[in-house]
């Protein structure tokens, strides 16, 4: 079997997306992902005579057996930890940020500091280290302001607190390292922003990016925007905004600034600069947060938006060698809208081990995918083993159809204390009707 073979490291519903799109690029015959899931186990519909299996391991010893010519880090963990570092330095081509790089995610003080000394628009913070400084880090917001754990907390760090003594409470668990431990020993307060925000990815080469089309996530819990902070429970895209002009602000404001910052400071980096932004109807666009690699459920929107050969943009950013023109381009009057079911209990603490159905009926329909994000095969069934447990995405020629088809597939499926949101991308269409509307 001729083409190229990839490893995938992960196992969510990112990965599961990331390995079914680069077995669809026309340069890739085998992707095998470590340890993946229960839905990568097969190849996918339209990738006849290809490969997608599993392994299980030490990556570097999974990646001295398989001899692949790419290895994709999905998760930011082990890029923080410094994955990319070890499998370059045996001589692999890995797409991803090295340690170094990886601090833009790994720790959040750092990209605010970043931030302000290379001159990037962001909202003002106090970054505190020790509890006998918050009450005075507190007193200089007006409003009562977000509260962020300095390091990786899988998506719950953050609070976005409605009252000054939530937030000294919030500050204070952290700090004490009964909310995060070590990850929330340092905290950054932010002013509260508020506007609409938008997810921008962009594919590194350590000096050049291609900008991929934006896509809206959903991070509250419950319908209109109610509930805790998740870590996304949908999102859907291409997103009519940023315009031209925002888009081309982000583009050399956001994403080159970082680039040439990363240069210059010895650290380039290379792969996904996955960026949070708020955007607002007569001012510039501000950084809410960088994220080193491919947002889930973000991902499960690009990889059925996109066009092109995926294997052969990510392997010429991490060569360092991208081309002026993207071999990936946005495919004509293509959208994708994506439903998390989530297990009973999540974010907190969600109750696993439940039986899931119908997943075959929803896998049939027309313009579906099903993307495994918790789940386990045991006994002939497919069970729920983790808060996030299944990414349900639906692709049509217009948003509403993509809708239509994502909340049928949803529907299909279910589990017992199956939690969904069922206002992913109603604003967006409620706001193209009236804009229609004569």
């Amino acid at each position: 079997m001729s083409g190229r073979r990839v490893l995938v490291l992960g196992k969510g519903a990112r990965e599961h997306a990331l390995a079914e799109r680069l077995l669809l690029s026309e340069s890739v015959a085998e992707v095998v992902v470590a340890p993946g899931n229960v839905g990568t186990l097969a190849p996918p519909p339209g990738a006849r005579g290809k490969r997608l299996s599993n392994a299980e391991g030490v990556p570097l010893d999974i990646a001295r057996s398989l001899r692949p010519d790419l290895v994709v880090v999905g998760p930011e963990a082990p890029l923080c930890e410094g994955i990319v570092d070890e499998l370059a330095a045996a001589g692999y081509l890995v797409y991803g940020p090295t340690r170094a790089a990886a601090q833009l995610e790994g720790s959040k003080a750092f990209l605010k500091d970043f931030a302000v000394q290379h001159g990037v628009n962001t909202a003002r913070h106090v970054t505190v280290r020790a509890e006998a400084e918050l009450d005075r880090a507190l007193a200089t917001f007006t409003e009562p302001p977000v509260v962020k754990a300095d390091g990786l907390c899988a998506g719950k760090g953050v609070v976005v607190a409605e009252s000054h003594d939530e937030a000294r409470l919030t500050a204070s668990e952290m700090l004490s390292g009964r909310a995060f431990g070590a990850a929330g020993r340092t905290i950054v307060l932010e002013e509260r922003l508020r506007g609409t925000e938008v997810s921008a990815h962009a594919i590194c080469d350590g000096e050049r990016a291609v900008l991929l089309p934006f896509v809206q996530d959903h991070k509250r819990l419950s319908d209109g925007d109610a509930g805790p902070n998740t870590g996304g429970m949908g999102t859907y895209g291409p997103v009519a905004m940023p315009d031209p002009r925002l888009a081309a602000y982000i583009e050399t404001q956001i994403v080159n600034k970082v680039l040439l910052g990363m240069a210059r400071a010895g650290t380039p980096f290379r792969g996904t600069m996955f960026a949070g932004l708020m955007l607002f109807p007569n001012s510039d666009p501000s950084l809410i947060e960088i994220n080193v690699r491919f947002g889930d459920p973000e991902t499960q929107i690009l990889t059925n938006i996109l066009e092109g050969d995926f294997c052969e943009l990510l392997m010429a950013a991490a060569r360092g060698a991208l081309q002026p023109v993207s071999p990936v381009v946005l495919a004509a009057d293509r959208h994708a809208l994506c439903v998390i079911l989530a297990a009973p209990g999540y974010p907190s603490e969600p109750r696993l081990g439940g039986a899931i159905r119908g997943l075959d009926a929803a896998g049939t329909l027309d313009g579906v995918r099903v993307y495994h994000a918790g789940t386990v095969a045991r006994a002939g069934q497919t069970l729920t083993a983790g808060g996030r447990v299944l990414a349900v995405t639906g692709v049509g020629h217009t948003l509403e159809a993509a809708q239509e088809r994502a909340y049928r597939a949803a529907d299909a499926i279910d589990f017992d204390g199956k939690q969904l949101r069922r206002d992913i991308a109603r604003r967006a269409l409620r706001s193209s009707s009236s804009d229609g509307a004569t």
